[in-house]
């Protein structure tokens, strides 16, 4: 059997990359449901402001979801779909019952911070596997959230 995949990647080193784009697929999971959570259970002065951009924030995160479920099965392997899968492999814990904006709005940085943090090393490895479908994928991934993550800050500050 050849080392190359129909791609013409590694397959060693693209088992990796899936591997990590499960991890991360789990960890956005979470982060989808948190969001959502608080788009559902928001309350208090920035209810309508928060209310929306919840909204926009977990739409963002499913259409990730489906994004890298995609890239997994692009490489040859098969994304996680059950949510005990998401609980046990997440670095993003699930948040519960909470309705206080500034709480939810520090909930979603510490979570992009994971998330960006997990791409950089998704970003890493596939490029080792001149792997640039990935790399691309993580790159436009880690721009986008960074942005996110200054606008948060600055509505807690």
């Amino acid at each position: 059997m050849s080392q190359i995949n129909a791609i013409g990647l590694d397959r060693e080193e693209t088992q990796n990359v899936i591997e990590s784009l499960n991890r991360l697929l789990s960890c956005y999971q979470i982060q989808y449901m948190n969001a959502r959570g608080f788009h559902w259970n928001i309350k208090g002065r920035d209810f309508f402001e928060l209310h929306v951009k919840f909204e926009e924030i977990y739409n963002l995160l499913l259409e990730k979801v489906d994004e890298i479920a995609e890239r997994i099965l692009t490489l040859g392997g098969e994304p996680l779909h059950a949510f005990s899968d998401f609980i046990e492999l997440s670095q993003i814990n699930e948040v519960k019952n909470v309705s206080d904006g500034g709480q939810a709005v520090q909930s979603l940085v510490d979570g992009y911070s994971t998330l960006i943090k997990m791409q950089r090393k998704v970003l890493s490895d596939a490029g080792d596997n001149q792997d640039e479908g990935t790399a691309a994928l993580m790159s436009d991934y880690i721009k986008e959230q960074e942005k996110l993550v200054w606008m948060l800050k600055a509505y807690l500050d």
